[in-house]
């Protein structure tokens, strides 16, 4: 069992920056692939980013690419996600979860933290 805790949410003028924080708990956290997701009012949720256990692979959204950075550190089981030059389309809750054996299908989500850029 994996608990993930978001934070480092919050209000940012566009061209902006925020680093989320995703807290892991479990002794297994480094085998995890670890990614971000986004969900905005009205809309469904998106794949924002994501890193495996080794940290070799790391993917990331069009739309995001070049502006946000995903990071790990499997010693404090915490995975970030640095974004830059942020835009108000960038506005939504932003999820942290895990997989286990596929980067298609995550089993444990956190709670969720809101970003929110102004124009």
């Amino acid at each position: 069992q994996v608990q993930l805790v978001e934070s480092g949410g919050g209000l940012v003028q566009a061209g902006g920056s925020l680093r989320l924080s995703c807290a892991a708990s479990g002794r297994t956290f480094s085998r995890y692939i670890m990614g971000w997701f986004r969900q905005a009012p009205g809309k469904e949720r998106e794949f924002v980013a994501a890193k495996d256990w080794s940290g070799g692979g790391t993917y990331y959204a069009d739309s995001v690419k070049g502006r946000f950075t995903i990071s790990r550190d499997n010693a404090k089981n915490t995975v970030y996600l640095q974004m830059n030059s942020l835009k108000p389309e960038d506005t939504a809750v932003y999820y942290c979860a895990a997989a286990k054996y596929s980067w298609s299908q995550y089993d444990y989500w956190g709670q969720g933290t809101q970003v929110t850029v102004s124009s």
